[in-house]
């Protein structure tokens, strides 16, 4: 088998971890997590993980870039949120299946802002329904900035150790089964499209709750 047969045969998990050497790929990570953060329905972890294990000594440095360009990108999508949230906002929410129960989310924003922000941050939830939904609310900008820095410090500065620590181990194992490691980043992308609208409740409950609880009401005040 030549050279140039086994290169052709390169599968998707080497093809990316040979695009995270390319002078530009850090600033593409930015990119996408600043997207992420905004409007895009992407992880970030699909090019970070290869370019950890590509060179370990980067890891911190990428968790760092991977952070702050997703705080960054949390400030546009709260700039949505506040200005635009007639024009574009909604439109993002609605996609993410957010937009039945949006008002209920957001007066929880309203009552407390700082948590919801640290359960959107690390958790799978959609981080742009979370930032444009502190645009709206008004959230206080200096506890969303907060809030978002340690919420996403942990999003990846701890997946980011454990390469870090235990990459050699990861390594060897992804290099021995590179066709699963690379049909499961392409899950990971497509899941990600798919399930987001799932991991918001409808407001179905919420609109019958107000009628029963208005009934409620003039029961008792007949009563």
């Amino acid at each position: 088998m030549t050279e140039t047969t086994a290169a052709s045969k390169h599968g998707l998990y080497d093809r990316l971890k040979q695009a995270t050497q390319h002078r530009l790929a850090e600033p593409i990570l930015a990119l996408i997590c600043f997207l992420e953060a905004m409007i895009v329905p992407v992880f970030p972890e699909i090019m970070l993980a290869p370019m950890i294990l590509a060179d370990r000594r980067r890891a911190w440095r990428l968790a760092a870039i991977c952070t702050v360009s997703s705080v960054v990108g949390g400030l546009a999508g709260y700039a949505i949120g506040y200005f635009l949230f007639d024009t574009l906002g909604r439109a993002i929410v609605d996609f993410y299946g957010a937009g039945d129960g949006f008002e209920s989310l957001r007066r929880s924003f309203s009552e407390n802002g700082p948590l919801m922000i640290l359960i959107g941050a690390v958790s799978p939830i959609p981080y742009k329904v979370i930032t444009i939904t502190s645009g709206v609310a008004g959230l206080d900008l200096w506890t969303f900035v907060i809030y978002g820095l340690i919420g996403r410090g942990l999003r990846f500065f701890v997946p980011c150790g454990l390469f870090y620590f235990f990459g050699p181990a990861i390594t060897a194992l992804i290099e021995r089964y590179k066709k699963v490691a690379g049909w499961g980043m392409i899950i990971a992308v497509v899941a990600g499209f798919a399930l987001a609208p799932l991991l918001f409740p409808k407001a179905g409950t919420e609109v019958m709750d107000e009628p029963m609880e208005q009934a409620v009401g003039v029961d008792l005040v007949e009563n």
